[in-house]
């Protein structure tokens, strides 16, 4: 069904500490809230490194890319050279606070994600299920009562993942047309 049509997912990297405690970034699609509270998810294989750090660690970050960084972003699924990963240490980035791990300093939202639990049995994938710990936005970013929305997202616009195979930027929008009473 999903090579059929186009779907739109968030493009995020998760980051996790491999085995000899070095920083490791995935590009992943399949990446969303998980609910109104404070959890995160993302569907991820149990052969990846990905899949085996978080279950080691217990623990995972999440940087959401600028739209300027697709191909930053894309270079991170490239192969292993000798067990790691030569972009991720070209990239720049900074550490998490409250869990073992890093971010890309060019994103815009960083999550730090504590393992609540791993679901299997999607085919060959797994959902790895996380609680946010701790967040930071760029400020730029931070929707608030004084500034439109529309604003926001022409000054820091959204990189959208178009499976399969393709990106769009987000920078123009409308709002949604609720009807009367309905929250969301």
């Amino acid at each position: 069904v999903w090579d059929r049509c186009f779907t739109v997912a968030p493009l995020v990297l998760v980051g996790t500490i491999d085995p000899a405690g070095t920083p490791d970034l995935a590009p992943k699609h399949m990446a969303f809230p998980l609910g109104w509270d404070n959890y995160f998810g993302f569907v991820c294989a149990p052969s990846h490194g990905t899949f085996r750090n978080v279950e080691r660690t217990r623990s995972f970050t999440v940087t959401y890319p600028r739209h300027t960084d697709v191909v930053a972003t894309s270079l991170t699924a490239a192969p292993r050279c000798e067990d790691t990963k030569p972009i991720v240490g070209m990239l720049d980035t900074f550490p998490a606070t409250e869990v073992e791990g890093v971010f890309v300093r060019n994103g815009y939202l960083f999550l730090e994600c504590a393992l609540e639990r791993i679901i299997e049995g999607f085919g060959r994938n797994a959902l790895i299920a996380g609680r946010i710990v701790a967040a930071h936005v760029d400020p730029a970013a931070l929707r608030s009562s004084d500034r439109d929305d529309a604003e926001i997202l022409l000054e820091v616009p959204l990189l959208a993942y178009l499976d399969p195979g393709r990106f769009a930027v987000i920078d123009a929008t409308q709002a949604f047309p609720f009807p009367a009473g309905m929250r969301h």
